[in-house]
């Protein structure tokens, strides 16, 4: 791919930190399913601004995790690829209010002509105030082609409000590609957790920006 993955996205990243937030000596295994009205990666869409289906498998120990996940994304975004399957691991905790995530992930799609698979690391670093959670991410690209090499740096506030909501904020900047910031709502209804999300991608070439209001419906077991 000629564009840099990461979610762990946003949303690997994301899913990965609450699925190890806690240590076990008992191996965990989780799944999750998601649909959304635009997969959002870094501020952009990966699917020309049509919905995807997406879902992964964890498996966690004493901190360590590895999972998969995947979804559809568009073939006018990754050169005739349909589908992009992620594979990562890393190692999180926490001590007091601090938390941290380390990993790797390897982003595969479907139809590869090599230039769409590469690979990243990253480390996040976390505190939580009580009132807000703050985050920082530097994320390193490691293996790929043109930004696929790029690096990226990522800050982020959680805010729970009331009535079970949460508030989520982002903004980074991925090297040399562009500028990204979302501001986000959560809430959870008994096994469903639903976002409405808006994302907007200052581009470092001139392109337009891109302006999406996203709502994702998902559940994890």
């Amino acid at each position: 791919m000629k564009l840099l993955k990461l979610s762990l996205a946003a949303a690997i990243l994301t899913s990965t930190m609450a699925f190890a937030e806690e240590s076990s000596s008992e191996i965990e295994i989780s799944a999750n399913v998601a649909m959304t009205s635009n997969y959002i990666w870094r501020g952009y869409s990966q699917t020309a601004d049509a919905m995807a289906i997406q879902g992964g498998f964890d498996v966690s120990y004493n901190g360590f995790y590895i999972g998969t996940w995947g979804s559809n994304v568009s073939d006018e975004v990754y050169s005739g690829a349909t589908m992009e399957l992620d594979i990562y691991a890393g190692y999180a905790g926490e001590y007091k209010n601090f938390s941290y995530d380390v990993g790797l992930i390897e982003f595969i799609y479907q139809g590869n002509t090599g230039d769409n698979n590469f690979a990243e690391a990253w480390v996040t670093l976390g505190y939580d105030f009580g009132p807000l959670a703050v985050s920082g991410t530097r994320i390193m690209g490691i293996n790929g082609t043109n930004s696929a090499n790029s690096d990226t740096w990522e800050a982020g506030v959680s805010v729970p409000l009331p009535m079970d909501i949460t508030f989520d904020a982002t903004y980074g900047d991925y090297e040399d590609f562009n500028k990204y910031a979302t501001v986000g709502l959560s809430k959870s209804f008994g096994k469903f957790d639903v976002s409405v999300m808006y994302a907007h991608a200052d581009f470092d070439n001139g392109d337009k920006d891109e302006k999406n209001v996203v709502l994702t419906v998902g559940t994890s077991f």
